[in-house]
């Protein structure tokens, strides 16, 4: 009699089982690497088709001189398969509402994209043009500003593009899909630098970054080629002039390292902004730009609270100590400078605020920072 052999029903099942596992770890990053290659492939497809009409544009003598980057677009769309052309008011018809906008970073952050509107939203404030959206035929969604200043050179007999910064496009591989998010769907040239506004407190029409402790310059890096001996009142080097400081601090200048961050004291707050900060942290009292403004007593005599410990929370200021659940006080420089020793700056406390007059010292590591964006 012939001895048939198979497996066991526990033999299958274990093999199942282990196929199973062994699909379940595989197929995610197989799927993965699928999208990466398809964002890639598409993300080179479109580079390529928008270097081919740029190159043609060029040898035209049609790529430089153009007022506006509704004019660009007008002149792209001869070279490029644009099936689609949103104006600056209506980009959101030709890209997502929301992406994810990180530039690398582990966890990128959401961009409310209905407030991106302009050059400047891309990194370039200087260029001063509207962005435009337009959808290809690929399916690819995007956003272009074009800048108008003749950087955008062109050598029709070389057929090469010369220029530097002549465009800043966001574009998405895959349109109103998901994930809109950086390095994977979501590219860019080299020109966009930012994405959105770098807006955390708005007051007096003007959008302040959210709060910080500024990093001290030196005092070599302030003196710079007039550096001798440290001392306070040394006239500013050629890199700290630029920045608008005058004079330079002997210690470490926290001040100053406030104003590098902030790229000048042009981009810092002045007493104004100070004080429309105070009012909306204060709403219940009238805030002066000067001297110190109190609270309402109570009925034993004592100052009330007046200031939004939760509101001032959440717009990212925080006490010396680093608290997250109390504020005691806290000070925020502005971009005036006293002399070499000092720079204005505003005091809040649950009670009062006050612009000190005279200012404080330089090497205090106390007062935050915030900076003008767009």
């Amino acid at each position: 009699m012939t001895k048939r052999f198979g497996f066991t029903l526990a033999e299958v099942l274990i093999t199942l089982a282990i196929i199973g596992v062994v699909a379940a770890m595989t197929i995610p990053t197989l799927v993965a690497n699928y999208q990466t290659r398809a964002w890639n492939t598409s993300a080179t497809v479109f580079d390529r088709k928008l270097t081919e009409a740029l190159k043609v544009m060029n040898t035209q003598g049609t790529l430089a001189g153009l007022k506006t980057t509704e004019n660009f677009v007008e002149e792209l769309s001869k070279h490029l398969k644009i099936i689609k052309t949103c104006t600056n008011d209506k980009l959101m018809d030709c890209f997502s509402e929301e992406v994810f906008w990180g530039a690398g970073t582990a966890t990128p952050e959401a961009v409310d994209m209905t407030k991106v509107k302009t050059a400047k939203h891309l990194g370039q404030k200087d260029w001063g043009t509207n962005i435009v959206g337009i959808q290809l035929a690929n399916g690819t969604n995007a956003l272009v500003a074009y800048n108008p200043t003749n950087t955008c050179n062109q050598d029709p007999y070389s057929n090469q593009i010369t220029g530097e910064k002549c465009l800043a496009i966001l574009y998405d591989t895959t349109g109103f899909k998901t994930p809109n998010t950086s390095s994977k769907d979501l590219r860019s040239n080299s020109n966009v630098t930012k994405l959105g506004r770098t807006c955390a407190i708005e007051v007096n029409g003007k959008c302040f970054s959210a709060p910080f402790f500024p990093e001290a310059m030196s005092y070599a890096d302030c003196a710079g080629e007039n550096a001798t001996s440290a001392e306070t009142g040394t006239t500013a080097g050629t890199y700290a002039q630029s920045l608008g400081i005058q004079e330079c601090y002997y210690e470490n200048d926290y001040w100053a390292g406030a104003v590098e961050a902030c790229g000048g004291t042009s981009n810092m707050p002045g007493d104004d902004d100070l004080t429309a900060i105070a009012q909306l942290l204060y709403p219940s009292i009238t805030v002066s730009s000067t001297g110190t403004t109190y609270c309402a007593k109570d009925d034993s005599g004592n100052y009330t609270t007046c200031r939004e410990t939760e509101l001032a929370l959440s717009l990212g200021f925080k006490s010396t100590s680093g608290t997250l659940t109390d504020l005691q006080w806290f000070s925020v420089w502005s971009g005036v400078e006293n002399y070499g020793n000092y720079a204005y700056y505003r005091w809040f406390d649950p009670t009062l605020t006050y612009r000190h007059d005279y200012g404080t010292t330089r090497s205090s590591s106390s007062p935050m920072a915030v900076c003008l964006g767009d």
